[in-house]
């Protein structure tokens, strides 16, 4: 973008008008901005339930900026956020008014378990096209340019294109790159997304006091399992295993109905992981696998179409995965001396997504803190 062009774009903005090159939008920006908040609260309850696809949301709304409906992409093999969001706003009688669709990311341009999304919003009243995050993946990517081509082309515009000396506009776009980075990740790094969750006491030990089995507070469990509900996958190791018996169950957050079995991965070098334990893990829909180094589990997810990891472990395997650098996120949660809240910290690996941490955009959906 040349000097006298991101001038211009700062005064369409502060007039609350958005312009790209594909042309002007005259919807209020502060109800796109709302537009594009919902569609992410819509499609943070469904990470974890979504892979190997992302997680999307998708909001329409009438040429004064009104939302006529929001939709997410509630699993594999069902209907994408975008024709979710149609068929309300059909069902509900508002289809001819809708003026504008803002989808978290790029609607797919390929045919795959369903028809392409940038197709049906091709056939849609829908005039213009706002996109939170374009999609990497070379067969559905290409959406945002099929939308602009054909006889009645639309006007697309890339929440990236926007981020000039306003806040609200880098927010959007870093919680939807948030939401759609365990994708992004399988995508372009050909791995999954790992966060660490580690707990540690005053002292500094992972170890409860005799008699506990936890030491942190109830609101650091809710958001624990808030966690495990995310991902598609648990790494442990086997020594966790066999000192705790550990179910690895979402309890203190509602689980997914109807979701694809969840892959627990033991790392165990020698067969020590106990039948019994191993078919009561099955019953709760896990899938148990074991294996005897850290590259193994990531071929193991791989092959599952794991978006998103968690690694819920003792000192030993921890030690490990921070060597090999094993990790993207670690999140630490430590005990406090008063008792009543926990410290929790956050660190990136990559410093450069400080603010796309998809643990933090999930629990702040959960906390309904956005």
């Amino acid at each position: 973008m040349r000097a006298g062009e991101r001038v211009a774009l700062v005064i369409f903005l502060s007039q609350g008008l958005q312009v790209t090159e594909t042309g002007r939008s005259f919807l209020p920006h502060e109800a796109i901005k709302n537009g594009f908040r919902l569609a992410l609260n819509e499609a943070a309850d469904t990470l974890g339930a979504t892979a190997p696809n992302p997680s999307v949301g998708c909001a329409l709304l009438d040429c004064k900026g009104k939302i006529l409906a929001v939709g997410a992409h509630p699993k594999a093999g069902a209907p994408h956020a975008e024709i979710v969001a149609l068929e309300k706003a059909r069902q509900a009688g508002l289809y001819d008014r809708i003026y504008a669709a803002l989808v978290t990311l790029e609607p797919c341009a390929h045919y795959g378990r369903t028809p392409p999304c940038a197709e049906k919003l091709r056939e849609s009243p829908a005039q213009e096209i706002w996109i939170g995050v374009r999609d990497p993946n070379p067969q559905a990517a290409g959406g945002g340019k099929l939308l602009s081509q054909g006889a009645f082309p639309k006007k697309v515009f890339f929440l990236e294109e926007l981020q000039v000396e306003d806040a609200d506009w880098n927010s959007l776009f870093q919680d939807c790159r948030a939401l759609a980075l365990p994708f992004l990740t399988r995508v372009e790094k050909k791995r999954p997304w790992v966060t660490v969750k580690q707990a540690l006491t005053l002292q500094g030990s992972m170890i409860p006091s005799q008699g506990q089995t936890t030491f942190t507070t109830l609101a650091s469990l809710k958001q624990a399992h808030r966690l495990r509900r995310s991902v598609d996958a648990i790494i442990t190791g086997i020594g966790t295993v066999l000192a705790d018996y550990p179910s690895f169950t979402v309890r203190h957050e509602e689980d997914h109905v109807g979701r694809r079995p969840r892959l627990l991965i033991v790392m165990d070098r020698h067969g020590l992981v106990p039948r019994k334990w191993k078919a009561e893990r099955e019953r709760d829909h896990f899938i148990v696998q074991s294996c005897s180094a850290l590259k193994e589990a990531e071929e193991l997810m791989n092959k599952a179409g794991v978006n998103w990891a968690m690694i819920e472990a003792g000192p030993a395997l921890l030690k490990s995965v921070e060597e090999e650098h094993f990790w993207d996120e670690w999140w630490i949660i430590q005990q406090q001396a008063s008792g009543n809240s926990d410290q929790s910290i956050v660190k990136m690996r990559d410093g450069n997504l400080r603010n796309e941490s998809p643990l933090e955009f999930s629990l702040r959906h959960m906390r309904k803190d956005y």
